[in-house]
């Protein structure tokens, strides 16, 4: 099911560039770790899930990349930026090999049912 996003014809041409730019540099450092790193988590402090996601990965030994944004009363309009380009609601984000797998929950999900290996592979 694609994910609903309000088309660009349907954005008047004086705030396009704006809304295109709405701290795309957040964006693009996760886009970089992405392209650099098997596994990338995206969190904020303050928040136990991202520490939850970071010591699964570090008893199962693997190598990842954090990238940390604010806590919950800073940064919040830069992480929504995050929030807007992958429609995540919430953090952590966990990608793999560039795949969006979700959050904590969903990341022990998988490695649960072998799945996590499996994308690694």
């Amino acid at each position: 099911m694609p994910r609903q996003i309000l088309d660009q014809s349907h954005i008047h041409p004086a705030i396009q560039a704006v809304v295109a730019e709405n701290h795309a540099d957040i964006v693009a450092e996760v886009q970089a770790a992405i392209a650099s790193h098997q596994i990338v988590i995206v969190g904020m402090a303050q928040n136990p899930a991202p520490k939850k996601a970071r010591k699964q990965l570090d008893d199962l030994g693997l190598d990842y990349a954090y990238l940390e944004y604010g806590n919950y009363f800073k940064l919040w309009r830069r992480r929504n930026a995050l929030k807007m380009w992958t429609g995540w609601p919430s953090f952590p984000m966990i990608f793999v090999k560039g795949m969006l797998i979700g959050g904590s929950s969903d990341m022990r999900a998988l490695i649960e049912s072998g799945e996590f290996t499996k994308l690694l592979d």
